[in-house]
């Protein structure tokens, strides 16, 4: 179900509206000002389309457009002008918002984060991008891991950022930690259109969990982002997608919390987020426990090692015009440069 769109709420529902926003070209301190303003009014715009709505979602690159530019002059701050500006949206139009920012960096690379800000203008989410696109993108790889908030009606909230999604992985760290809905930005472009569309799918049914997804949308004279607005109930079914490609429409639905608290509960063939972790527990009690996935050993050991890792081609980004990085993971600019 999905309410008409969020037309027809009921008491446990969450409607959501996914921003499909024309992609922007941002350059100059101005362009980011005007962008803001620009995002601004789409909250408004969100507000005065459904009474109904609990929470307004922006893609990836929002705010800065697809350039990978790293140019410190147009970064954000928590405590910046962008941030107050979203905060103050959420607050005069009494919605939750979720916000992309490249946030500024001192010890490296800019981080790639997510805001979710409550209807007081709260940050009650802080997400900094664990998989940046490599080697397309320069962004430094979060380090807050992957949080899970109490969202708009008493649901478990969680955000990953666009190519997380093509690893199973983080889907399924939402779930383990909570996660009722798993909001998905991105600024892919139409070639992911299908891996797009699949992966949402999959993350919802593996995990009994609602997936919703939106990328930017339109052409900025370069790049063609697809929209492609996403909701996706808990058993994989499509309920709400975008699929006209048309910039600044807002993708809306219902969805329901408390059915995926039932399906978890309830469900036995298929409740595959439990049975991970109690393989076989028709035969042995309780199931095994044990964590038989050589990969999962390995990268807790910090020897992850694929078997063709040698024969990989891309490993940095001169491919995409950016220099070899010289410092590890965690190393400060500082460091790196004594």
């Amino acid at each position: 179900m999905n309410g008409l769109g969020g037309l027809n709420k009921s008491p446990n529902g969450v409607v959501i509206g996914l921003v499909q926003l024309q992609l922007p070209i941002v350059v100059t301190p101005d362009d980011l000002a005007v962008q803001t303003q620009r995002i601004v009014d789409m909250v408004g715009k969100a507000r005065r389309n459904l009474a109904t709505m609990d929470l307004v979602v922006f893609p990836e690159y929002a705010l800065h457009g697809l350039s990978m530019d790293t140019n410190p002059a147009i970064m954000c701050s928590l405590d910046g002008p962008e941030v107050a500006a979203f905060k103050q949206a959420c607050i005069d139009n009494r919605i939750w918002g979720c916000f992309s920012i490249m946030e500024y960096n001192p010890d490296g690379n800019p981080y790639n984060s997510g805001l979710v800000i409550n209807d007081l203008g709260e940050i009650k989410l802080y997400y900094r991008k664990l998989h940046p696109w490599v080697p397309v993108e320069p962004w430094e790889p979060g380090d807050l891991g992957i949080p899970v908030i109490d969202g708009p009606n008493g649901c478990k909230l969680a955000l990953i950022i666009c190519h997380d999604g093509m690893f199973p992985e983080m889907a399924r760290e939402c779930a383990y930690k909570g996660a009722e809905i798993m909001i998905r930005t991105a600024g892919y472009t139409a070639p992911i259109r299908q891996s797009w569309r699949f992966t949402n799918q999959s993350n919802a049914f593996c995990n009994l969990m609602v997936t919703a997804n939106v990328c930017m949308c339109g052409s900025d004279g370069s790049f063609d982002s697809m929209g492609e607005g996403m909701i996706v109930n808990f058993d994989g079914t499509v309920i709400s997608h975008g699929t006209t490609g048309r910039a600044d429409e807002i993708i809306t639905a219902e969805v329901r919390p408390d059915l995926v608290r039932e399906a978890r509960k309830y469900w036995s063939v298929e409740n595959n987020i439990y049975q991970l972790g109690h393989r076989g527990f028709t035969a042995v009690d309780g199931g095994a426990q044990d964590c038989p996935y050589t990969f999962m050993q390995d990268m807790v050991a910090g020897k992850y090692r694929l078997p063709w890792e040698d024969e990989v081609l891309y490993k940095d980004g001169t491919s995409c015009g950016f220099e070899k990085p010289v410092r590890k993971y965690g190393e400060k600019i500082a460091k790196a440069a004594e």
